[in-house]
């Protein structure tokens, strides 16, 4: 469902993210431990800070309740915090 949001925005061509190291926004598939996850959400958050369409990202990821990886700079548990209570 999500890719078919995003197919009608184009912010997603800018993102820093695009590439090889479109990786570390999402968990891997096998368990990683907690300071390897702290890691990669570090990195992945720094992309994010040099980011053009950063703002956009988070908007698009708040608005389709996006429930996995790093989105305009802020993981799951973080943009869950900032989206109202149904």
């Amino acid at each position: 469902m999500v890719a078919l949001g995003i197919l009608h925005e184009t912010w997603h061509l800018d993102a820093a993210c695009r590439g090889p190291e479109s990786a570390l926004f999402f968990p891997p598939t096998l368990p990683e431990r907690r300071d390897e996850r702290e890691l990669r959400e570090a990195r992945a958050k720094a992309i994010c800070s040099q980011c053009d369409v950063r703002q956009d990202c988070l908007e698009f990821a708040l608005r389709v309740r996006e429930p996995h990886g790093i989105w305009g700079g802020l993981t799951e548990a973080e943009r869950r915090r900032r989206l109202p209570n149904d």
